[in-house]
C-alpha cells in the first residue's frame, strides 16, 4: 500500500516537521515554542532559533553552508505563511505561522513576568534607540542588559570576542540578532557554545517594533500578503529578490506536490 513519505518527518533530535524544498521546518505551536525558549533562556543554554520564510528556504536550497546552519538550528520556526502552508498540507493541519516580530513581543511579555534579561544585536544605533523608547513604554518592568549595533563589516576576532564578552557579562536569558537573512542566522550558528544565551535571529522585527519600518496590517498579515506589504515599501531592495525566490518556491513546491500525488494514486498517470 503506497504511503505519502514525505509528509512528517522527524529529525536527528526526533523533531516533529516537514521537509520545506531541502530544509526542516518544526511543526510547533506558539506555547510550545515559547516554553522551549523560556527553558533555554532560564538554564541560560547556548542555542539558536531560525525564523524561516520563503527567502530562508529558497537559499537554503541553492546554499550549502546556509542549508547547514538551517539545519543545525535548535528550532527552525515557519516564518513566511507559504511555508506555515505547506507544513498544513503535509500533515500538520493546525500550523500557524511564527514569525519573528510577534515572536519578540509574546516573548518580551513572558521574559517581563519572569525577570528573564534580554539583549539586542543588530540594525542602526537610530533603530535601537527607538526600540529602547518603545519595549519602556510597553514592558517598564522588563530588564534589556544591552543594545549593540555592530559595524557592517566583517569584525575582527577581538572585536567579535568584546562583543562576546559584554552579551555574557550582562546574564542576558535572550540574544535577539537582527542581521538580516542569511548574515543572521550565520552569525548565530558561529556563535553556538560561545554566547550563553537563547538566539533568536528575528530580523525585521527591530525595525517594525522600532517604528522605522511600517509593518502590514493585520488583515495583510493573516492572508499571507505580508510579502507583498513589504515589497510596496521597498520595491528597490526586494523585488529581484521576491521575485527570484517566490518563483523558485513556487515552481519547486507545486512539483513536489504533483510528484507525491502521482506516488499516491500511480493509476491516476494512465
Amino acid at each position: 500500500m503506497p504511503t505519502h513519505t514525505t509528509s512528517h518527518t522527524h529529525d536527528a533530535t526526533g523533531r516533529q516537521g516537514t521537509l520545506v524544498l531541502d530544509s526542516h521546518i518544526d511543526a510547533t505551536s506558539w506555547d510550545d515554542a515559547l516554553t522551549r525558549i523560556i527553558e533555554w533562556g532560564r538554564q541560560h543554554q547556548s542555542r539558536y532559533v531560525t525564523l524561516c520564510n520563503v527567502h530562508s528556504v529558497v537559499t537554503a536550497s541553492q546554499d550549502p553552508v546556509f542549508k547547514r546552519v538551517v539545519a543545525q538550528a535548535d528550532l527552525a520556526l515557519p516564518d513566511g505563511a507559504p511555508v506555515a502552508w505547506v507544513l498544513r498540507h503535509r500533515g500538520h493541519p493546525t500550523q500557524q505561522r511564527i514569525n519573528g516580530p510577534d515572536l519578540t513581543w509574546r516573548y518580551l511579555e513572558s521574559a517581563e513576568k519572569l525577570g528573564q534579561s534580554v539583549f539586542f544585536y543588530g540594525s542602526s544605533e537610530n533603530t535601537l534607540m527607538k526600540l529602547k523608547e518603545r519595549i519602556s513604554h510597553s514592558f517598564p518592568r522588563l530588564s534589556v542588559v544591552g543594545m549593540v549595533s555592530p559595524p557592517f563589516r566583517e569584525l575582527t576576532p577581538a572585536e567579535d570576542q568584546s562583543y562576546i564578552d559584554q552579551i555574557n557579562q550582562s546574564g542576558a536569558h535572550v540574544l535577539f540578532v537582527g542581521l538580516g537573512c542569511p548574515k543572521q542566522e550565520i552569525w548565530m550558528a558561529q556563535h553556538r557554545g560561545k554566547i550563553n544565551a537563547v538566539m533568536l535571529g528575528v530580523g525585521a522585527a527591530f525595525d517594525y517594533h522600532a517604528g522605522t519600518i511600517q509593518r502590514a496590517p493585520v488583515w495583510m498579515q493573516k492572508m499571507g500578503l505580508e510579502w507583498f506589504h513589504r515589497l510596496c515599501s521597498e520595491p528597490r531592495r526586494l523585488a529581484k529578490r521576491y521575485a527570484v525566490t517566490n518563483t523558485v518556491f513556487v515552481y519547486r513546491t507545486l512539483k513536489a506536490m504533483l510528484f507525491e500525488r502521482g506516488k499516491l494514486n500511480p493509476d491516476s498517470r494512465q
